[in-house]
């Protein structure tokens, strides 16, 4: 009897878990960010038995080689290899991963290639499977994430004049035109930041404290805009850890 045909097959994928949810009793949906097509869904078969090979592989921060057909949106995966090659990510820095991975799901459409992101995501994950600093690592993804959708971010030039930004002078930045001088007209809520917080995250250099908190809260601000308002779950959990870690460090100092 002839084997039947599978429509639209894709074969030897390099891609990455983004999420996972339960399919019917013992299958899949996944989420998986690939190389050459994007963000693709595909059903995993049988991925919840007990004895399925699948149940290990289908985990985030993997790089693995995957296989799938269908020619609806929702595809079903045929295939699932471990590709080595990078250290996996572990303690603070999961959360930090899942933070990216929830970016690349509520930003990216599906299959919509986009090579160099990948391999910026790719690159993320080294640098905080290794102990980069991790702050420094989300701005890095999270400028090189809007680029990637198209809304590169002017960081260098003024809006209104094309000069050089002013390190000392402030700015606000208008989400549709870039970084413009002075504050805000009465009534807009647009972001206020310093010209050397717009230098900084250009070169992707941090001096200082102060100017990477200000980087932090002007790429929320941008992402939000981009995002619609939707909310990130991953951040509410990385802040209440860290407010939960504080209260144990304080009540510890206090015990000793």
């Amino acid at each position: 009897m002839p084997v039947r045909a599978q429509p639209n097959r894709r074969d030897d994928q390099a891609a990455f878990v983004l999420h996972t949810y339960p399919y019917r009793e013992t299958s899949l949906i996944v989420e998986a960010f690939t190389r050459d097509w994007g963000r693709v869904a595909m059903v995993a078969r049988g991925a919840k038995r007990p004895r399925s090979e699948l149940r290990g592989l289908l985990q985030g921060f993997q790089p693995l080689t995957l296989a799938w057909f269908g020619a609806h949106e929702l595809k079903t995966l045929a295939k699932a290899e471990w590709r080595g090659g990078l250290p996996l990510v572990g303690g603070a820095a999961l959360w930090c991963g899942f933070y990216l991975n929830e970016l690349v799901l509520k930003l990216l459409p599906r299959e919509d290639p986009h090579p160099q992101l990948f391999a910026d995501y790719e690159q993320a994950l080294a640098d905080l499977a290794t102990g980069g600093e991790q702050a420094t690592i989300l701005r890095r993804f999270e400028v090189a994430l809007l680029a990637g959708l198209g809304y590169a971010l002017p960081l260098l030039r003024e809006a209104d004049t094309g000069a050089p930004i002013d390190p000392a002078s402030r700015y606000h930045y208008a989400f549709d035109r870039g970084p413009r001088r002075g504050p805000p007209s009465p009534g807009t809520s647009l972001p206020l930041v310093k010209g050397a917080t717009l230098v900084a995250l250009a070169e992707q250099r941090y001096p200082d404290a102060e100017t990477a908190a200000e980087a932090k809260r002007l790429m929320r601000e941008i992402l939000d805009h981009y995002l619609e308002q939707r909310g990130v779950e991953s951040r509410r959990v990385i802040r209440e850890l860290r407010t939960l870690d504080g209260a144990t460090r304080k009540e510890s100092f206090h015990r000793d």
